[in-house]
């Protein structure tokens, strides 16, 4: 049976928030936030995404997150999955650690206010959540983005965009007083209280302009009754992976026969193997195959050693 659809298109923004199953913590202690933002990172590497905004709550998380490619649900599930596995073998648990599907929210990045009411949002939580004292300020909450965004630019994560936020504020520089400015606007909306314009990004599936909200309607409907990971995201994910093979391939002067002739565990291949798995999100299965491997099992046991040896 077909899942309801994603929308998916380059340059999408989302605004993404998902809930620990029965609403139980995602999080046990900070290793647990560091490692989600650790794989957060990694999915960025793979995926391309840009972070605009991120907070971890106890029981739930809230990302927002550009697509140059059209590549949400492959990275999604990636993203979601790996930390699961990683909580998980860390507390010896097993099974489900997320609360069924995520929510994702598309937002207008038109620079119309959306995208600064949807970050603004992300980043007052802590304090709608009375996380902080009215005397403390919002920096002072650590697993936000927006501590980030009050640092300079060499101290930030490199998947963390700030401009375009920063942009709507209409600061023109990031510099220590533009950023003062920056957080002088915040901590302004925090005080005045209101909530009202948030209603729509806590119900419905777009927030933004009509015209952009009808384009968007009128896609669905032409791809009514796909699934929502189709062909065409399988396609641009291996079209990525592709690109890579050649860049290795011509780098070390092989051709697709010297694949075939080398041994599965040759260090080379391995080394490609790694790069595929590293930045694309690409299976076990496909990367063993491609490179002639053998199988994703043998995959994951010469990556399970390569890791014991560093």
């Amino acid at each position: 049976m077909a899942r309801k659809l994603r929308v998916q298109y380059p340059g999408a923004i989302y605004h993404v928030m998902n809930r620990g199953d029965r609403r139980e913590a995602i999080f046990k202690d900070d290793a647990d936030r560091e490692r989600f933002l650790a794989t957060l990172g990694e999915a960025c590497l793979k995926t391309g995404w840009q972070v605009h905004a991120y907070c971890l709550m106890a029981n739930h998380f809230h990302l927002v997150v550009e697509t140059p490619q059209a590549n949400l649900v492959p990275g999604m599930k990636w993203f979601l999955g790996t930390y699961t596995s990683r909580f998980n073998r860390r507390h010896k648990l097993f099974g489900h650690l997320f609360s069924g599907r995520y929510k994702s929210l598309i937002v207008d990045g038109s620079s119309n206010g959306y995208l600064r009411t949807v970050c603004d949002y992300v980043h007052l939580n802590p304090a709608r959540a009375k996380l902080l004292s009215a005397e403390q300020p919002l920096r002072e909450y650590r697993w936000s983005s927006w501590p980030d965004y009050l640092k300079s630019p060499a101290k930030r994560a490199s998947w963390l965009r700030v401009e375009r936020l920063v942009g709507e504020y209409r600061i023109a520089e990031d510099s220590a007083a533009g950023r003062r400015r920056l957080e002088e606007a915040l901590e302004t909306r925090r005080a005045a209280g209101k909530g009202a314009d948030y209603k729509p990004i806590r119900r419905g599936w777009f927030f933004g302009e009509r015209t952009l909200k009808e384009e968007l309607l009128a896609a669905v409907r032409a791809q009514a009754g796909r699934w929502h990971y189709g062909e065409e995201l399988r396609e641009s994910a291996e079209a990525k992976a592709e690109r890579i093979v050649a860049e290795e391939l011509k780098r070390r002067k092989w051709d697709t026969s010297t694949l075939a002739e080398r041994r599965k565990g040759d260090p080379v291949k391995v080394a490609m193997a790694r790069r595929l798995r590293d930045e694309t999100t690409m299976t076990l299965a496909w990367i063993a195959q491609r490179l002639n491997m053998g199988t994703k099992t043998y995959l994951a046991h010469l990556f399970y050693w390569q890791h014991r040896n560093r």
